[in-house]
This record gives C-alpha cells, structure tokens and sequence, in this order.
C-alpha cells in the first residue's frame, strides 16, 4: 500500500540519534564533532545492534556496528559488553587495582564509559551480575599480569574482542542455576554476530572488524569531490586471504569442505563472529550442553544439527583484524555500517552522499546535462527535481538518516524514488527480509581544525 512522504519519514526516522561532542570536553579538544545513527529493520526483530560510548578513564570514543544472525542475543550481548572488554584493556594498571579495591570494599566504582544511547536500544538488567562478574575476573587477571608497559591499543582490541568470545563459550558451558539466565546464555552463544568498532583518539583512528560489517573513510580531495578509503576487509568467502587463512587451519583432506558455496562448512557466511559455538565446540560439548540444558533448547532446530564435515573444530574465530589509520585534514567522516547497507550501494557513491550531504554542495553545482541539447521544458524539470532534491536534505537532519533513505529508494539515476521509498518500507515482515537485510549505520563526523 502506498506510504505518504511523512508517512515515510517517521519510519525511516524512528530509530535516529545524534550525538554533539561538547567543544572541550576537560582533557583535550575532541578530533570527533559528533555522530549521527540510525537503524532500519527488516527482521522482525531486528537482528542488528549499535553502540557508542566515551571512555572516562582513557582518552577516545567508542562506536561499533553488531550485525547478529540466527536470532539477536548474541548481537545483543556483544553490543552491551564489548566496549567494557575494550575500556579494561586500555586501563593503567593503578586504574585497575583502584576498581578492584572499590569492589572489594563495597565502594562506588569508577564509572568507565559514557554511554550515547537510543531510548530504544535495550540493555539487559537480568544478566547484569552475570556480565559484570566475568568482566571482573578478567580484570583481576590483567592486574595480576601487569608488566608495567602501557597497552598498545590494537593489542587491547584482539585482547578484548577474543575474551569476551571466551566469556560467552564459558558462561555456556557452566550454565546457571536460575533457568532465565541459564537459557539466556545458550542463546547467546548458539547465535552468532558479526562486530565491526572504531576506538578515535586524537589523530590515533583504530578499527577493529570481526566479520562482514565496513568501516569506510570519508575523504575530501583538493578539487572538493568525495572518495572512500577502506578501514576493514570483509571475512567471507570474497575475501582470498580469508579462504586461504581458514583452508590452512584444517588437514589437507578437509580441503573441500571448509569453504563451500562460499560459506564455512557450507552454512555461514561470514568467516569470523561471536558466538556461534556451533563452530567451535566439540561435538561431545556441544551434545552435552544441550542434554543438560533447558528444554527450550531442544526445540529450537539450529542448536540440535551438527554442521556436515565437523572434523577439526574450532572453524570460526572472533579475533579482529584491527587497522590503524593517522588521520588528517581531509579525513572528514567515517562510516560503520552492517552488511545491509553494502549489499545496496558501492562505498564511493556511499562516501559522495555522505560528503555533499555534510557539506550542503551539491545545490550549487551547475547541471550537467552531458552534452545533449536540452529543451527549456526539460531544463526546467531538471531544475524542480532538485529543489524537490535540496528539501528532502532538509528533511533529514541525520546523515545516517539520508543514507538509509537513498539505500532503500535510489532509482536507477541515483536520485531517490518516493514510489520505490513507499514500496520497500510498506512491505510486510515476511516478505521485507527477501528484499533488504536490516541496516544499521553510524556516520562519525571529524574535527579537521583539531586534527
């Protein structure tokens, strides 16, 4: 059925939010002007999750993109636990032990991280104690190990993206005596999510990719048009160092079966996630976690299957590659978005809206009509489909916002489609998931001045 422009407006705007740095935040002038995010479902629910956060004890913002499959929990746990991994890594050893010593004597922590969330961006009160323990654990471990040299932050990211997968296996396999969480946990770890985090620090831009979610680099060129630089690869089977990588951890014979229909043991696509102990426990422990846990479990069909050609787990891993990029003046945005922003739009075109929205450029450029003789009727249409353009900016106060909308509505000419906008976001829940993935973005705006 057809959707009215407002209509249209409050879907795609139901789950936005902006965040300004405030101009000196008491330590140092911010490399980060703010953010702006939005997330547009095609599941229902909605599988993808979004975090931001500024840490309190070191410098820098955290912001990521989880893009969970075969249900949301694990998407769900990630988002709310990993930046807490992440801050702890990054942590001076007088940090920790001043945490430690509050805990032990029943003292107010040191809050560690500022979240910037959307009301509707759930976190969950029931496992909180849970969380909040195993963090401590690995907290105490690190204080134990201190060598007194400062952490290298790529270094904290594989530390705290690999413990946080160890968390969530073991909390499953010792399971808990309250049958809520105990379910709940199982559920964490039988789905999977991909994880995709930029930790900014003054000119330091790291990012940490698990999976098929981008990070992309808005740059400014000197004749002021918009180019995208890769700051993640994609683990799956487009990827030949990632096929060669999982190929070169199995015995020869296996060789056939590990990357199959470009998908792992021909079922998953992406290559490395959370979770997603189906491809990492042993047969034996897969069995016995299911027998004894409870009996939602048996009924749910993913948990029971054991993938075909199971030889040598583990086959999955969560470790990240991180890429570090010093950034500079014309470095002006970076981009988090899942898979489903990717599958619709090639990233140069993705960086040039970004780049012109931000901007405001594109109304003044004079119209290219390529070299065609052009009638004064013509011209005329030409000049109202961009004024109708230049307010549908305005409609937009979100540059993720814009994004989702040229995404799902661009025509063939690139401009957006208000009829193909109306039929996309009518379709019903079932039928949404066969034409788009959900798409979650983060649109991180830098401070050139500062940088």
């Amino acid at each position: 059925f057809y959707l009215t422009p407002p209509q249209v407006n409050s879907i795609l705007k139901a789950n936005e939010y902006s965040f300004k740095v405030p101009e000196f935040d008491g330590k140092n002038v911010s490399s980060v002007l703010g953010f702006d995010s939005n997330q547009l479902p095609a599941n229902a629910p909605i599988e993808d999750r979004r975090s931001a956060a500024t840490c309190l004890q070191t410098r820098g913002m955290l912001l990521g993109v989880f893009d969970g499959h075969a249900g949301c929990a694990c998407a769900q746990a990630v988002s709310e636990r990993l930046f807490y991994y992440i801050a702890v890594s990054l942590l001076p050893h007088e940090t920790l032990l001043e945490i430690e010593n509050a805990v032990e004597s029943g003292r107010a922590l040191l809050p560690i991280l500022q979240w910037h969330k959307h009301p509707n961006d759930y976190f969950s009160k029931e496992a909180s104690k849970l969380y909040f323990n195993s963090l401590r654990t690995y907290w105490q471990e690190l204080i134990d190990l201190n060598s007194g040299e400062t952490t290298d932050v790529k270094e904290a990211l594989v530390n705290a993206f690999k413990r946080l997968d160890n968390d969530i296996s073991l909390e499953a396999q010792v399971g808990d005596p309250n049958s809520f969480l105990n379910y709940l946990v199982l559920r964490v770890a039988f789905s999977g999510a991909t994880a995709c985090v930029a930790h900014v620090d003054g000119v330091d831009l790291h990012v940490a990719n698990t999976g098929d979610s981008r990070a992309v680099l808005g740059v400014q060129e000197e004749d002021g048009s918009w180019s995208a630089v890769n700051l993640s690869y994609d683990h799956n089977a487009q990827n030949e160092h990632e096929v060669k990588r999982v190929r070169m951890e199995h015995p020869k014979s296996e060789e056939k079966n590990v990357v199959k229909q470009d998908r792992l043991l021909g079922l998953l696509m992406p290559f490395r996630a959370f979770g997603d102990v189906k491809f990492k426990w042993s047969i034996d422990l897969q069995k016995r976690v299911i027998e004894s846990g409870p009996d939602q479990l048996n009924d749910n069909e993913y948990t029971k299957f054991i993938p075909p050609n199971y030889h040598t787990p583990p086959y999955l891993t969560a470790e990240p590659e991180v890429i570090h990029h010093k950034l500079r003046p014309q470095d002006k945005f970076l981009i988090l978005a899942t898979d489903g922003l990717w599958e619709t739009m090639h990233r140069q075109d993705v960086a040039r809206i970004v780049g012109e929205y931000l901007t405001g450029v594109h109304h003044q450029q004079p119209i290219a009509v390529g070299g065609y003789k052009v009638t004064l009727g013509q011209m005329h249409g030409l000049l109202a489909e961009r004024r109708a353009r230049i307010s549908s900016v305005f409609e937009d106060q979100n540059a993720a916002t814009h994004l989702i909308r040229h995404a799902v509505g661009n025509n063939e000419f690139g401009t957006v489609d208000h009829d193909r906008l109306s039929k996309m976001l009518s379709l019903p829940e079932e039928l949404a998931r066969m034409y788009r993935d959900d798409i979650t973005i983060i649109v991180v705006q830098f401070n050139s001045h500062v940088i």
